[in-house]
């Protein structure tokens, strides 16, 4: 890189990021140099600010907005910007995949179509199926799999996380942990960029964010203090995330994913399976439950668990005047660890009570 840039304008793009950006950077759909927005830009005045000790003021650092906010593009604008400017020789990116990923996710394909369409960075790099090259540097940007173990004893400049909501399991928050900013060098950060995920299922986000937003505010939605910068907004923010889409997405997503995915918004993943409007149309309100009917035929479904999920059994049967399944009968016990659910006593002994009273053709059951 450094045979094609002269030393003035690698340090105007030191001190003036934004610039490099959209000097050197090309929107891969456009093939025109990238216009930042406002968040963007706001967010990169404080993303290379260096303390006292001439380390980066906020190794972690997390940008949060909702769906189609160009999230994903700003997370590979940040990185190439980290690595070409600031990394030195052998500066080092490692893109690390979440639990719904492989290895290549969505920000290296972002930034592989970025450096195929800017002509300064097109001839600088070589690119395989997981790795990005710059000889002339001796940098190096890499995918790797949700894999903590083959991550251990990283020196990365910059490792990024998209879409941290998916970072459920036990690896993938193992491997968060591995790719700590390492103190070796000055020049180090965890980058991540995702919008909201599920209260109780994306812990790893929920702390991140909670930590980050009790920063102080240095602009809109941004806060900045103790080492973390943190964006976080419930607007849209980019101007193609209109009003028409937004009323396109409001028809076409569940009110939970549209809350959750346009409004960068926590939700219940309970909440999420049937939308309380649909289960309203199959509501009639003339029905009453049937207490007794030994001539009636009878569907019994059973979902169990023991200490945490509610477990319900439902009984149906097949109403032909009405050409309707209709619901007979049902039961939902809510077990807890301390006090975890007696088969026996609930499922055992109300599938028995159903025997009783109705026509039971069949028990179905996830096994």
């Amino acid at each position: 890189m450094t045979q094609r840039l002269t030393p003035a304008a690698l340090a105007h793009w030191r001190r003036q990021p934004c610039d490099f950006i959209e000097q050197v950077l090309c929107d891969p759909a456009s093939g025109k140099p990238y216009r930042l927005l406002p968040a963007e830009r706001a967010f990169l005045a404080h993303s290379f600010e260096i303390g006292a000790d001439g380390r980066l003021k906020y190794p972690e650092q997390i940008y949060s907005c909702g769906k189609k906010g160009g999230k994903t593009h700003f997370n590979a604008m940040l990185t190439l910007t980290t690595v070409l400017l600031f990394g030195g020789r052998h500066a080092e990116a490692v893109l690390c995949a979440n639990d719904l990923e492989q290895s290549t996710g969505r920000v290296f394909e972002a930034i592989r179509k970025i450096i195929e369409t800017s002509a300064l960075l097109k001839a600088e790099a070589k690119i395989t199926a997981t790795k990005i090259t710059f000889p002339a540097i001796d940098a190096i940007i890499q995918a790797i799999a949700s894999d903590f173990a083959g991550a251990a004893g990283g020196n990365a400049n910059i490792a990024s996380f998209d879409e941290a909501w998916a970072y459920t399991s036990t690896r993938a928050v193992r491997l968060w942990d591995e790719m700590v900013p390492p103190p070796t060098r000055k020049i180090a950060l965890r980058l991540t960029t995702t919008y909201a995920g599920f209260e109780g299922e994306s812990s790893l986000l929920e702390s991140l964010l909670k930590r980050g937003t009790a920063q102080p505010l240095v602009d809109k939605d941004l806060h900045a203090g103790d080492g973390i910068l943190c964006f976080l907004t419930h607007e849209p923010i980019a101007p193609w995330q209109t009003d028409a889409w937004l009323a396109q997405m409001r028809q076409q997503l569940r009110a939970n994913a549209y809350v959750r995915m346009i409004e960068n918004r926590f939700v219940s993943s309970e909440t999420t399976f049937v939308d309380p409007e649909w289960f309203e149309r199959c509501v009639d309100a003339d029905y009453r439950p049937v207490m007794f009917d030994k001539s009636l035929p009878v569907w019994i479904g059973v979902d169990a668990s023991v200490k945490h999920d509610s477990t319900a059994i439902v009984a149906v049967t097949f109403d032909t005047q009405t050409n309707k399944v209709r619901l007979v009968a049902h039961r939902v016990f809510q077990p807890s660890p301390d006090a975890p659910l007696d088969f026996e006593q609930t499922i055992e002994a109300t599938v028995k009570d159903y025997c009783r009273r109705f026509s039971v053709r069949r028990v179905v059951f996830d096994p």
